[in-house]
């Protein structure tokens, strides 16, 4: 019932505020009410659940009254819900995790996405051939999108796949990280296996933690760090860099860091014409 009275009193609004017969409203009316609405701050979700509910008033209209009627409100008009990505965790957040961990195998992927950015899907791909120690580097073959790109190991992420390597069976299959027990030893470990450890070292360590979150920690400790924004989206593999800013969004270090850094060379400045002034 509280639904309906929403829908209702939703279609209402509409009606009043277009003031024309709703035989003669098309769409362009209806982005005008988009505009309104958001005059009105109403939050993108709100503004949809208006959308559905003349939409489904138009759709009864048509098929339950049958009226000769397009419906004005097309799918394109719907807005966009931002989605939220998850938090980096902090620093204490990441040594009890990590100090959590107890098998070489699963410290090496986990460190593969915090440090190198790795996607869990492009952990559980790796091969052994892309692996290249020398240069401290590993190929990524066909990430998201089929694009390969370069990512870079550091030392410690370096030292933990080594350990890994060290104790891993010896066998033909080339994919690095392998299934360690059950009736699937010895198979390459899929992506949902490698979540579910993840989760259990979560439940573990008592820190909310998720593969995507490793690799936004990755990104955030890299823009904190005065990275570029292209380098990183080189290294996450984004295609655009819309959405390596939505990804690497500020933290307070930086923020302040860059409001100080900024502030001096304003008052500097200031200082300076004053300084000027004065002798003239």
């Amino acid at each position: 019932m509280q639904t309906d009275r929403n829908y209702l009193h939703r279609i209402q609004k509409f009606i009043v505020w277009v003031a024309v017969p709703v035989e003669s409203v098309t769409s362009r009316n209806v982005k005008c009410y988009i505009d309104f609405l958001l005059e009105k701050s109403l939050s993108p979700q709100t503004i949809n659940s208006h959308l559905v509910a003349i939409r489904k008033f138009y759709n009864y209209l048509k098929d339950e009254e049958g009226l000769q009627i397009s419906n004005p409100v097309i799918k394109k008009l719907a807005l966009r819900l931002p989605k939220p990505l998850p938090r980096h965790l902090r620093d204490s957040d990441v040594v009890i995790f990590l100090r959590s961990i107890t098998k070489p195998r699963d410290m090496a992927m986990f460190m593969l996405m915090l440090r190198c950015g790795l996607r869990v899907e492009e952990v559980a791909n790796l091969t052994l051939g892309a692996i290249d120690y020398r240069r401290s580097q590993i190929m990524v073959r066909s990430g998201k999108g089929a694009k390969d790109r370069v990512v870079y190991l550091s030392n410690d992420a370096a030292e933990t796949l080594a350990a890994y390597l060290q104790i891993r069976p010896v066998t033909r299959e080339q994919l690095v990280f392998l299934v360690e027990k059950g009736n699937y030893k010895g198979k390459p470990i899929s992506v949902r296996g490698i979540q579910k450890r993840v989760e259990y070292y979560s439940k573990q360590s008592a820190v909310s933690v998720s593969c995507h979150q490793l690799r936004h920690t990755m990104a955030t400790k890299l823009l904190n760090a005065d990275a570029d924004l292209v380098t990183i989206q080189d290294l996450l593999g984004h295609n655009r860099i819309k959405t390596t800013q939505r990804y690497c969004k500020l933290s307070n270090v930086k923020a302040q860091r860059d409001y100080y850094n900024a502030m001096d060379i304003v008052m500097e400045k200031t200082a300076s014409i004053i300084s000027q002034r004065r002798r003239h």
